[in-house]
């Protein structure tokens, strides 16, 4: 029998699992909640117990496997398969994972981490056509991703590889980030980026504007609603949806005019605004890109939704195929 791929999405909220084909197709998929009570201690306990259920449920032993592949958040040593300063998993401390995972299931054990896993997942069947040339970039609560260079994920000396949410995009009146910058991509274009950078610009903004008077009333405005405003026709949510396609054109102009990668994926969740934001972002992009690479790098949408995390997670786990 063919063998089989375990995929393990770490989120801080819900572990999602997936078992795949060597080819990444999804054949089941399951989620728990998170405990991340008592500084996590029972993450990786409930993993293995939700592993060695399902094994038995699906009548499948640890031979079906060819291995077990993690993203999780935080500092990820993929050698030593530990995880430090995961914050919203109160993971501070250095956790050991790989090990104890392992031990448990007796099947080979592979970890990176998110935002690189789900990386891998849109190059491998998602939008990125298996192409050995291209970059991720992932909008939701902050703005994180992966580089695959030449089919290698892009880690560098310290990991920190990738982290496109910081390049900056506003060196002179950019807002602080929580990295200790000023004016990195993730403060105005991750969900709450977009959010903050609204409220800066309804104090200049002097037309008629639901969204400008949401804000300017201290209603709770989120980024979808921001998106809905200018699709429907808000001019001064449409003027934030355009700032944000410019710090986004710029910022994937600059990574593409190095890379020249065979194409740019959006994801997460700010980039359920498809089309609408995807033309905003390449308008911008084609004034900003060198020209050969402005013929050849394209920018889509991702694909592959929540499932990135556990089909980039399996693929992982393909590095131990005889």
């Amino acid at each position: 029998m063919a063998k089989k791929l375990l995929g393990i999405d770490l989120g801080g909220t819900t572990i999602k699992f997936g078992i795949l084909t060597a080819e990444g197709e999804v054949q089941e998929k399951w989620a728990i909640e998170t405990n991340i009570l008592d500084e996590g201690k029972q993450i990786v306990p409930d993993i293995i117990a939700s592993i060695k259920h399902r094994l038995e449920l699906y009548a499948l032993t640890k031979d079906d496997f060819i291995g077990i592949g993690m993203g999780s958040p935080g500092a990820v040593d993929r050698d030593a398969k530990t995880v430090t300063g995961a914050f919203n998993l109160n993971w501070a401390k250095t956790q050991e994972v790989g090990s104890l995972i392992e031990a448990e299931t007796g099947i080979p054990f592979a970890i990176d981490n998110d935002a690189n896993v789900a990386a891998l997942g849109e190059r491998w069947v998602g939008a990125g056509a298996n192409n050995p040339d291209v970059v991720f970039v992932t909008l939701g609560t902050g703005v994180g991703g992966g580089v695959i260079a030449d089919g290698n994920l892009i880690h560098g000396v310290a990991g920190a590889g990738g982290e496109i949410g910081h390049i900056i995009v506003e060196p002179v009146d950019g807002f602080a980030c929580t990295c200790g910058s000023h004016g990195c991509l993730e403060t105005v274009a991750s969900a709450t980026g977009v959010v903050r950078l609204a409220r800066h610009m309804a104090e200049q903004y002097e037309g008629n504007s639901e969204i400008k008077a949401a804000i300017d009333d201290g209603q709770d405005v989120s980024s979808k609603d921001i998106f809905t405003a200018a699709a429907a026709g808000d001019c001064f949510a449409d003027s934030v949806v355009e700032k944000v396609g410019f710090y986004l054109g710029l910022a994937t102009a600059n990574i593409s005019n190095i890379l020249n990668p065979d194409s740019i994926v959006i994801g997460g969740g700010v980039s359920a605004a498809g089309e609408f934001l995807r033309s905003r972002i390449e308008k911008y992009f084609v004034t900003f890109t060198f020209p050969q690479v402005r013929q050849s790098t394209k920018i889509k949408m991702a694909e592959l939704g929540n499932d990135a995390g556990i089909i980039g997670a399996a693929s992982l786990a393909s590095q131990f195929q005889a």
